[in-house]
């Protein structure tokens, strides 16, 4: 490539609500959203987001305040995504796992003057209405939906059902609809036109160490800037992508390939929930370009599937997913023609950081999570001095750039402990690098392990459990000890057919692995009693089992 057209991946930054509007001048009768039996076109999305906005806008939401969205993957959850953007609000979208106390919290601690929402319908919704009314009590004695007064959310005036029966207190959308038509296109302009690139377009919440989740506020350039940029200059063929994605859309890591298909101009495949056959069908069906299965608890199961078929995603070009050497081999032995793509990112940086560039072997993305992303810098620090590393050296990594967070909302201890003033985002993950600027996941900070003094990353006794041809899927936690401090402890999922007893995978490990890293214990564990977080295994839960001494 010639300094010419390296310069031409240019970059493109413009607010959130804008992308949808774009793409539908351009592309107005392209299939933009795709659902099994349901499509949805660019022109049809915009009009249907536009009539959101107006209503928002008739219960009187100003550019720059807070609407919840909290609905499953959906027609209904994009036009409110964008319906809020178009209105210059900031979206916050709201776990559909998230429970009573959860949503309560969210509501208050996010300041939401007005929550999107789903209501009681046949055919497999949820009822999200029914939720919040037990998680805002006062919410059924209410007397006026349009004009909310709750002492359990001060800020918030309207609860909306964009779809589906409601419960007491919520406002139903032919309600919404009314009041949006009271309100005409030069007042929503008027309100869309405030938007500034640095403005908050998102909050999102994720959780951690903290009793309650923590809100990561996000400019539009950090919505927009990385996501488009990937889809446009870097993932599949740049030119009408078809991209699937295996996710709910609160969660940053489908969010920001969905948003970045939308401005692409492309066409982004999903479904309410996942079910590996229903998404190798739609995938088949629609020719997917690009596919999102991110980590093995998807990968595998597609690829396990009785109607799996290699030959019917022959269109395939790009596949993002994380997972031991094993696992990334047999994808890229299966997808010879599609390129694998590694990856690494979080919700405080809008989504990914670093990613592989195409000059990588299938080694070095198996070993390697790719490298900062154009804009981003990175650095690997001591986790008790601060400073720099050498390569090849494990410390906490450090990012800065357009895509970090601004602030966690409300919250300016955390703030600080997180941004320093020269405004690194410390991650608290362990990565190192090699000489040619690749980096290498060691596992969270939390989930370094203290073994007898020494440091082990469970991600590393992980990688080497699935290295045996027996193990499908592995994760290590620590075990108190009153002589080591801590030891590892695995829980394993054996490949289907396979037999194997605890000591033997710890015979295994002898000689291959230090003495310490080999695991104290080993439960073995089926595939549908692994406790997930949205996409990963949630080593909380498995911390809990072994303190409750509840094996599996």
């Amino acid at each position: 490539m010639d300094d010419a057209q390296e310069l031409a991946t240019w970059t493109e930054v413009l607010p959130l609500g804008d992308l949808l509007l774009r793409s539908a001048d351009r592309h107005p009768d392209r299939d933009a959203l795709v659902f099994p039996g349901e499509r949805h076109t660019f022109a049809g999305l915009a009009r249907r987001a536009t009539d959101v906005a107006r209503g928002l806008v008739a219960l009187g939401v100003r550019p720059g305040q807070h609407v919840g969205l909290l609905a499953q993957n959906t027609v209904e959850y994009v036009e409110g995504l964008f319906g809020v953007a178009l209105c210059g609000g900031v979206v916050v979208p709201i776990n559909a796992r998230h429970k009573t106390s959860e949503l309560a919290y969210i509501i208050d601690n996010g300041d939401l003057v007005v929550v999107l929402s789903t209501g009681r319908e046949d055919g497999g919704y949820l009822d999200f209405t029914e939720l919040l009314g037990r998680a805002l009590p006062s919410l059924a004695q209410a007397g006026d939906s349009r004009a909310l007064a709750l002492t359990e959310a001060p800020a918030l005036r309207a609860v909306v059902a964009l779809r589906g029966a409601v419960t007491p207190g919520v406002l139903d959308r032919a309600a919404f609809d009314d009041l949006a038509s009271q309100v005409s296109v030069d007042d929503l302009n008027r309100a869309r036109g405030q938007a500034r690139v640095r403005d908050a377009a998102m909050i999102l919440y994720t959780s951690g160490t903290t009793a309650n989740p923590k809100g990561c506020v996000l400019s539009h350039e950090a919505v927009v800037r990385g996501p488009l940029h990937r889809a446009v200059h870097r993932l599949g063929t740049g030119d009408a992508d078809v991209t699937w994605g295996a996710g709910p859309l609160y969660h940053v890591g489908c969010l920001s390939p969905f948003v970045g298909s939308i401005g692409a101009g492309g066409t982004y495949l999903t479904d309410l929930f996942f079910d590996p056959d229903r998404a190798l069908e739609l995938m088949s069906q629609e020719r997917a370009t690009v596919a999102f299965p991110w980590f093995p608890a998807i990968m595998q199961p597609l690829l396990d599937s009785p109607v799996f078929d290699p030959a019917r995603l022959d269109a395939l070009r790009s596949i993002l997913v994380i997972g031991p050497r094993p696992l990334i081999e047999q994808v890229q032995q299966t997808f010879p023609d599609a390129e694998m793509i590694a990856a690494c990112g979080m919700t405080e940086a809008a989504g990914i950081y670093a990613l592989s560039d195409r000059t990588e072997t299938t080694l070095e993305r198996s070993e390697a999570q790719g490298k900062a992303a154009p804009g981003v810098e990175l650095r690997i620090v001591d986790l008790l001095t601060g400073e720099d590393l050498p390569d090849g050296t494990m410390g906490e990594i450090l990012l800065r750039g357009y895509c970090v967070m601004t602030e966690y909302y409300k919250d300016p201890e955390k703030t600080a402990s997180a941004l320093d003033p020269d405004g690194w985002l410390h991650t608290g993950d362990l990565y190192s690098r090699t000489p040619d600027g690749r980096v290498i996941f060691h596992g969270r900070l939390k989930d370094m392990l203290k073994v007898g003094g020494e440091n082990v990353a469970t991600i590393e006794i992980e990688s080497f459990l699935c290295s045996h041809p027996a193990v499908r899927m592995a994760s290590v936690v620590g075990r108190a000890d009153p002589r080591l401090d801590e030891v590892p402890v695995a829980f394993v999922e054996l490949e289907s057919g396979h037999d194997l007893d605890a000591e033997e995978l710890r015979d295994y490990c002898r000689g291959k692995i230090s003495n310490y890293k080999i695991p104290a214990e080993v439960f073995f564990i089926s595939g549908e009693d692994w406790p997930m977080s949205t996409t990963k295994i949630d080593k909380r839960k498995l911390r809990a089992r072994i303190a409750s001494a509840v094996t599996v």
